[in-house]
């Protein structure tokens, strides 16, 4: 995403363990949120003199909250889980700069999962996994995922895992792109 807006950027791994965060912290939001903050400070530890960007995304169905799935079958499991119900897909990212973060927001989308049959969820499983199995969402909205929902509100960026405009925003407002 950050590429395709004309953002150079280098990826370095966070290396943040999230179990920890997963049992201390609500779903949602505030989820998002405190990994996106955890993964900025890892980095910007080993590159103080950098801007890091960090970002995460959660999924919660009725109040569960999902994990990226461990096999086709845990997919299957959760498109199961989210067939005919309401998914909330929050975003957040943070900046990170000396150490310290400097900034950070998120926001919640809301898709409405259509009910899938089994031999639709087999169908989709055949042609997206195992690319579908690096999303907490089981989809790429860009791709087949599209055809999971009814109907969905919020920023398409933040489905795509990422809150951009803001991000866009903040770098502008602290010089870091052209204004």
């Amino acid at each position: 995403m950050l590429a395709d807006a004309g953002i150079d950027v280098a990826i370095v791994p966070a290396n943040v363990d999230e179990s920890t965060a997963k049992t201390s912290a609500a779903d949602g939001q505030p989820l998002a949120l405190e990994l996106a903050c955890a993964k900025a400070l890892a980095v910007s530890a080993q590159r103080p003199a950098d801007w890091i960007i960090g970002s995460d995304s959660t999924v919660s169905v009725d109040g569960r909250l999902f994990d990226k799935p461990l096999s086709r079958e845990d997919a299957a499991d959760h498109l199961r889980a989210f067939s005919g119900r309401t998914m909330q897909l929050s975003s957040a990212v943070a900046l990170a700069n000396g150490g310290c973060v400097d900034w950070q927001y998120g926001e919640t989308a809301t898709l409405s999962v259509r009910p899938l049959s089994e031999s639709f969820i087999a169908a989709y499983l055949e042609r997206e996994w195992p690319a579908v199995g690096y999303c907490v969402g089981v989809f790429r909205m860009e791709g087949p995922g599209v055809q999971l929902f009814d109907r969905i509100q919020g920023s398409h960026f933040t489905i795509l895992g990422m809150p951009l405009l803001p991000l866009l925003g903040a770098l502008r407002h602290r010089g870091l792109i052209a204004a």
